[in-house]
């Protein structure tokens, strides 16, 4: 079978990696004072093996713009090239270098996959310049300097340089005005370069003095440094109540400082602002799949040399690494939670609003999470205790009652009994209460307006003596309303109730009310055909029940009681808006009566 080699175009590759390569244009910049951290780096190495002297002072970066020359420059006094250095990383890189770029992804460890090893980031320079001039001389004294020059396309030049000093010069040649402000090129400094650990200039000024705080250990960090630094990150953001600091050696490297902000009315649960660096350099907003979902409203940073990066170096590539960091944080985030629930309860009951979307999102879609989690995940009763709900059975039968609306009238009667109601007003807790009866059971969550406990019947006062046609008077009431009513598919129920203070109220059958809550949380329409079923409960005990089945005026009875069913709507938040004119209509006319007959 006949074989052949195939045939690359250089002058169609260099535009492909131009334009493709990088998402923004932003990112040449990081490439290129990466490279030069890299040079800084390596000289630093050179001197520990006692092949170079010079002093820390010497290490820094200098960007100049030159807005009548249209040049922007970046210098380094890192180790420089030789004429042939520059041959082999910068003039060969469609060929070898592209090559061992390659072969440089292919079974190589994540460790070797840092930002600034590649000399393909050079080339990102030509997004932005028609022109590219590189003067650089090496550390070796023995070497001449070196010029490059190229327009990008496969041609360029190579000669002998200019440069008296150590280092590299990289100026380039931009038509675009945009990238000439000083003002933007300082920043995407800040964006991408602030935490670089060598001096960075621009125009003579210092813009990166600080380093980054999780650099530090964590027993040498203050209160005040760990908000200055969220305020760094984050500066139009309230202060966070709570943050984890992170240093992981072992089995990969992981440094950072993840933050749990402060709820807020406009806080969005969508927008991810964890930053993610690679030895420092910024990489992404984005980390999913190293952060797990339910810690994606996290703050803060995170720094990994172990990250695997796709080409471009401005997103994660999952793999097993990523998965066994992700783990990792998740169980800091849980360390950390529990510590502060241990130490101080009281702040952490205090900031429980703020946390608990974290902690129930992450009890159901981690079970490992669940399982360092499970002993505070708390609720709060209504009498203002917090409960989790192990607790709760303990002290409890196997029903654990629960509430949406702290201000529902129907409270009373399970107050006045004594019973231990949970408050559960947030987005996720129908499903959380699913997960949690799998785990509790044969133990059921039930809201207090789901069912009728018995606990909450008056049986001294019911009325359930038979009359002649066999039937009680609770049920001759029921009839009565149903019919004064008139309601399809509504079902009636009269009973005695331990209070005479309720008259009527709606109960929503518990597992119906849970597909709806499902449903209404994924954001999807009720299946067609789904009807909710509603059960209006009079209260036999009530003395307005018992006025209306006795007054004289039937049709004064039958708009009291269409006004005490829509009551219950409106207190239960399932009045349709369309029939609130009525309801103060009806409520106008049945005043207008009652204060007539009087």
């Amino acid at each position: 079978m006949p074989e052949g080699t195939l045939q690359i175009n250089t002058e169609k590759l260099l535009p492909i990696i131009k334009k493709w390569l990088y998402s923004d244009k932003d990112i040449f910049l990081r490439e290129l004072v990466s490279n030069a951290c890299d040079a800084l780096s390596k000289l630093k190495i050179l001197r520990e093996e006692k092949e170079v002297d010079f002093s820390d002072d010497e290490m820094r970066i200098d960007i100049t713009l030159d807005k009548e020359k249209k040049t922007l420059t970046i210098a380094d006094t890192g180790l420089g090239m030789s004429s042939l250095e520059v041959e082999k990383y910068i003039s060969q890189l469609a060929f070898s270098g592209a090559e061992e770029f390659l072969n440089k992804y292919q079974g190589k460890e994540a460790s070797e996959q840092v930002i600034g090893h590649f000399g393909l980031g050079f080339y990102s320079a030509y997004m932005v310049a028609s022109k590219v001039e590189i003067q650089t001389r090496s550390y070796q004294e023995q070497e001449e300097p070196a010029f490059w020059s190229s327009e990008g396309t496969s041609t360029y030049t190579l000669d002998k340089g200019s440069r008296e000093t150590r280092g590299t010069e990289i100026t380039l040649f931009i038509e675009e005005e945009e990238f000439l402000a000083e003002s933007r090129i300082k920043e995407i400094l800040m964006r991408y370069c602030a935490f670089l650990p060598y001096p960075i200039h621009l125009n003579g000024e210092h813009i990166n003095q600080k380093d980054p705080l999780w650099l530090k250990a964590p027993s040498d960090c203050t209160e005040e440094e760990y908000l200055a630094f969220y305020r760094q990150l984050h500066p139009m953001e309230p202060d966070p109540i709570f943050w984890v600091h992170l240093n992981v050696d072992y089995p990969f490297h992981l440094k950072g400082i993840l933050y749990f902000p402060k709820i807020h009315p406009r806080f969005d649960f969508q927008k991810s602002l964890i930053k993610l660096f690679c030895c420092r350099v910024f990489v992404s907003d984005d980390c999913q799949g190293l952060i797990p979902d339910y810690l994606s409203v996290l703050r803060g940073a995170i720094d990994s040399p172990d990250i695997p990066l796709n080409v471009s170096r401005s997103y994660l590539q999952m793999d097993k690494t990523v998965r066994s960091l992700s783990s990792h944080i998740a169980k800091k985030v849980a360390d950390r939670l529990s510590a502060i629930h241990r130490t101080d309860p009281k702040t952490f009951y205090s900031h429980w609003e703020n946390v608990e979307t974290i902690i129930k999102l992450g009890v159901l879609q981690d079970e490992k999470f669940y399982e360092k989690v499970k002993d505070f995940l708390v609720w709060k009763t209504i009498d203002g205790e917090w409960i989790t709900t192990k607790e709760y059975l303990e002290r409890n039968e196997e029903k654990i009652f629960y509430t949406q609306d702290t201000e529902s009238p129907f409270l009373n009667l399970y107050k006045e009994k004594g019973i231990e109601v949970l408050i559960a007003m947030g987005p996720i807790d129908t499903p959380l209460m699913q997960f949690l009866e799998q785990k509790h059971t044969p133990a059921k969550f039930q809201r207090i307006d789901g069912g009728i406990d018995p606990s909450i019947l008056d049986k001294e006062k019911e009325k359930s003596l038979l009359d002649s046609e066999g039937k009680t008077e609770a049920t001759k009431i029921a009839d009565f309303v149903k019919d004064a009513l008139g309601i399809e598919h509504l079902e009636v129920e009269a009973k005695s109730l331990s209070s005479d203070s309720l008259p009527a109220f709606l109960m929503l059958d518990e597992e119906m009310r849970r597909i709806r809550d499902a449903m209404a949380l994924q954001k999807h329409d009720l299946p067609p055909g789904f009807a909710d079923k509603k059960t209006f409960v009079v209260n036999t005990n009530s003395p307005i029940i018992e006025a209306i089945t006795k007054h004289k005026d039937k049709e004064l009875a039958k708009e009291v009681l269409m006004q005490l069913y829509q009551m219950a709507q409106l207190s239960q938040k399932e009045l349709p808006p369309s029939e609130l004119p009525a309801f103060i209509e009806r409520s106008r006319i049945v005043l207008e009566k009652l204060l007539g007959d009087s």
